[in-house]
């Protein structure tokens, strides 16, 4: 049995709630749960991902995406059986689903396809300008009368 307590973490940091509830979240996941359906997570590019998954059987009228801030949802509504024959076999999973994937900030899903039984959902980091690095100029007394001020550079 392992159990590890995060509350110290709360008494002690500040801006770090979702982190912890993650960690917190992912120690208590119950792993037959996260069977269904099977997936893989790629990385792209510094700022791609790719989540693909396994839905043999279902169309693109049964799959529903939801994206929200910080998280994607993948639901899948089952179908009911067919009338037809009687299985001898039955090992293609066809049952209702949701998964969700917790993502960080800034990521937003681009596009999703069906293909052949798989689901790919195309993932982007799209930071915005603020967030990202930029060059500061360091000034000495000499040359800040050459620098243009705001006023002309409008």
């Amino acid at each position: 049995m392992r159990t590890l307590n995060l509350t110290p973490l709360f008494r002690s940091s500040v801006g770090f709630d979702r982190l912890i509830n993650l960690m917190d979240a992912a120690q208590r996941a119950d792993e037959t749960s996260t069977s269904y359906p099977p997936y893989n997570i790629e990385k792209l590019a510094d700022d791609r991902y790719r989540v693909t998954m396994a839905i043999a059987g279902f169309s693109q009228n049964d799959i529903t995406i939801v994206a929200k801030p910080n998280q994607v949802t993948v639901s899948g509504k089952a179908k009911p059986d067919e009338a037809g024959g009687q299985f001898l076999h039955r090992g293609i999973a066809g049952r209702a689903f949701e998964r969700r994937f917790d993502v960080a900030d800034h990521i937003r899903v681009e596009s999703a396809a069906l293909e052949n039984g798989l689901l790919h959902i195309e993932l982007l980091r799209d930071l915005p300008e603020a967030m990202k690095p930029r060059t500061i100029v360091i000034t000495t007394p000499a040359n800040t009368a050459t620098l243009p001020t705001l006023a002309a550079a409008e």
